[in-house]
C-alpha cells in the first residue's frame, strides 16, 4: 500500500472519529448470577476495581430488579414484556424442550435495527433453540458469537443435560464454532470478540452490542492465576466464585479500554446488570438481602446494576427510582432514536430521566411473576386469599413500598458473608434460618423501612394484603397460558452431529404455523358465532 493510501485511510478513520452519529453507541453487559453483595461498592471482600471505577462515576442503580432465574430475564430484557405475556412464566427454557422466545414477539435488537444499529451479540443466548427462527441472527442480531444453552464448561463448551445428552454449544452465526474455538476460557474469549468487533466498526454507525458472559455461572472454573489473589478465602467455592469475579471485572475494563481506544466511549451508554441473585451453594452472596436465586425474596431479584456514561447528566449519583429489566426494552429504543409502536403493549418504561436526570421513575409497580404450575403451597387456598385469589400460587408483585408474596416463594434464608469458611453451607449454623415461615402462603413487606424482609405485615395490614391480591387477579387476567412442552427426544445432540442445535426441520415449522392459523381461526369463528347467537 502506498503512503497516500495509508495516510488517506487514516484521515478517514480520523473523519469518522471527529463525526460520531447523533445516536449513542449501546454496549449492554448482562452477568450471569452475580450476587447483590459481590461487587467491590456493596463492601465485598472481591476486587472489583473496574466495576467500582464505572460505577462510581455513572449512576448506581440501587432500586434495581430482574427476575430470579437466567431465561424469564433475557426474556423480559428482550421484549419488554412480563413473563405472563410471553407464555414463559414457568422456569427456564430447557435444551430439550421444543420452546423459545414466541417469534410473535419484537425484540430489542430489532427495534434499534430498525433504527439505523449494526447489532451484534456476544455470549449466553438461552432462550431456545429448537428451529432455526429461534436462533438470535433470526431475532434481530447482525452477528452471534457464544452459547445457545443456559451453562456448560468454559473450556471445552460441552453441556451435559443428562446421561446419553452431552453436545458442543459453541456458535459463530448459525454453524458450530469449531474453527473458532481454541478451549479458550469463555470469558476471555468473548470479551476479545467483543474488542474485534469494536475494532471492525465504523463509529459514523450506531453500534448495539450485547456482551451476555456465562461467568459467573457454575460450574466453578477460572484461570489459576486469578485463583492467587483470594488465597484468604478458605471456602473453595467462595474463593472460585471470587476468582472468576476478578477474571469478569478484568474483561470489562478491557472492553472500557478498547472502546476509548477505537473512537466509541464519548458516544456509548454502557449498562451493567446481573441476570439474578447469587447462588450461596456455588459461591454468591446476597447478603444482607434474604433468599438466593430462583426466590422471589429480594436477594433473587434485586440485582447489581449501573449505568456509566459521558452523555449521563448526573454522573456520580446513586438512582433509588424503582427500576426494572424490562424498562431497557423502551429505554434504550428511546434513547436510539427507535419507534415505540402501541401494539407492542409494553411492559417496561422509559426510564432515562430517572436514571440520568435523577427524576421520578414512571414505573409504580412490578410484577414479579405469576407461575401457576410451580408446586403449590400446602397451605394456600381462596380462603387464605380472600375470596380474591388463591394463595397456592407462587405469586409476588411489588406495588410502591409494599410487596406480596404468595405461594411457595423459594429458599428463605440469609446467609451472612462469614457462611463461606471452610464448612459448606450444609451446615446450617452459620445461616440464619426462619422456621416460623412454615405452613403460610401470603406475606406482606414494606419494602423501604424493611429491604431485607425480616418483618412479615400481612396480618397487621389485611387491608393491604386485599388491594395487592386484586391486583395480582388484575394482572392475571392478562396472562397467556403457559409454554413448558415435554422433553423431545430429537433434541439429542447426537442426532445433530454431536453439537446442540435446531432439531425442528421447516416443514414441520409450516406445519405447526399453520397449525396456530387454524386454531386463530377456529377462536374467531367462534366469537363470531357468539355474537350471533347474542344478537339473535
Amino acid at each position: 500500500m502506498s503512503w497516500e493510501n495509508r495516510n488517506g485511510n487514516l484521515q478517514n478513520r480520523v473523519n469518522e472519529l471527529d463525526s460520531p452519529t447523533t445516536q449513542p453507541h449501546i454496549i449492554f453487559i448482562l452477568v450471569d448470577d452475580q450476587g447483590f453483595r459481590d461487587v467491590g461498592y456493596h463492601g465485598s471482600e472481591i476486587r472489583t476495581p473496574t466495576l467500582d471505577r464505572l460505577a462510581a462515576q455513572g449512576v448506581k442503580l440501587e432500586n434495581y430488579y430482574v427476575q430470579p432465574l437466567c431465561s424469564p430475564s433475557r426474556s423480559q430484557l428482550m421484549t419488554g414484556r412480563y413473563q405472563i405475556h410471553t407464555g414463559l412464566q414457568h422456569s427456564v427454557i430447557r435444551p430439550t424442550q421444543a420452546n423459545c422466545l414466541p417469534l410473535e414477539n419484537v425484540t430489542l435488537p430489532q427495534k434499534l435495527r430498525q433504527a439505523g444499529y449494526a447489532t451484534h451479540m456476544v455470549g449466553k443466548w438461552h432462550l431456545g433453540f429448537y428451529k432455526r427462527g429461534c436462533m438470535p441472527t433470526q431475532r434481530g442480531f447482525d452477528t452471534f458469537f457464544g452459547s445457545l444453552l443456559g451453562s456448560g464448561d468454559y473450556y471445552s463448551h460441552y453441556k451435559c443435560d443428562g446421561p446419553g445428552m452431552c453436545g458442543y454449544d459453541l456458535y459463530e452465526g448459525e454453524e458450530a464454532a469449531w474453527e473458532q474455538d481454541r478451549g479458550r476460557y469463555s470469558t476471555l474469549m468473548f470479551t476479545q470478540k467483543a474488542v474485534d468487533i469494536l475494532a471492525h466498526h465504523n463509529p459514523q454507525k450506531p453500534l448495539f452490542l450485547y456482551l451476555a458472559f456465562q461467568a459467573v455461572h457454575s460450574p466453578l472454573q477460572v484461570p489459576a492465576r486469578y485463583l492467587e489473589r483470594y488465597k484468604s478465602i478458605p471456602n473453595l467455592h467462595r474463593r472460585k466464585y471470587a476468582a472468576m469475579v476478578s477474571c469478569l471485572d478484568e474483561a470489562v475494563h478491557n472492553l472500557t479500554l478498547a472502546l476509548k481506544r477505537y473512537g466509541f466511549y464519548d458516544n456509548t451508554v454502557i449498562v451493567y446488570s446481573s441476570d439474578n441473585g447469587g447462588q450461596p451453594m456455588a459461591g454468591g452472596n446476597n447478603w444482607p438481602l434474604r433468599g438466593s436465586k430462583a426466590t422471589y425474596w429480594e436477594g433473587g431479584i434485586r440485582a447489581v446494576g449501573f449505568v456509566h456514561s459521558p452523555l449521563l447528566l448526573n454522573k456520580g449519583t446513586r438512582c433509588r427510582a424503582l427500576i426494572h429489566i424490562t424498562d431497557w426494552f423502551p429505554t434504550l429504543v428511546s434513547l436510539g432514536e427507535g419507534t415505540l409502536d402501541e401494539d407492542l403493549n409494553l411492559d417496561g418504561y422509559d426510564v432515562w430521566e430517572a436514571i440520568s436526570e435523577g427524576r421520578q421513575s414512571p414505573r409504580h409497580d412490578i410484577l414479579h411473576n405469576i407461575d401457576p404450575i410451580y408446586t403449590k403451597a400446602k397451605n394456600g387456598s381462596w380462603k387464605a386469599g380472600y375470596g380474591l385469589w388463591n394463595t397456592a400460587i407462587r405469586a409476588a408483585l411489588r406495588v410502591g413500598h409494599w410487596k406480596l408474596l404468595t405461594g411457595v416463594p423459594g429458599y428463605s434464608d440469609w446467609v451472612p458473608p462469614q457462611t463461606f469458611s471452610n464448612l459448606l453451607l450444609t451446615n446450617r449454623w452459620h445461616n440464619e434460618y426462619v422456621r416460623w415461615d412454615q405452613g403460610k402462603s401470603v406475606w406482606l413487606f414494606n419494602i423501604i423501612a424493611d429491604p431485607y424482609e425480616r418483618v412479615d405485615l400481612s396480618l397487621r395490614y389485611p387491608h393491604i394484603v386485599k388491594k395487592m391480591l386484586m391486583r395480582l387477579a388484575q394482572y392475571n387476567r392478562t396472562a397467556i397460558p403457559v409454554r413448558y412442552p415435554a422433553k423431545d427426544s430429537r433434541s439429542n445432540p447426537n442426532f445433530n452431529g454431536g453439537v446442540w442445535g435446531p432439531w425442528y426441520k421447516e416443514d414441520e415449522d409450516d406445519r405447526e404455523t399453520n397449525l396456530l392459523t387454524n386454531n386463530l381461526a377456529k377462536k374467531r369463528r367462534k366469537k363470531k358465532a357468539k355474537k350471533r347467537k347474542l344478537k339473535d
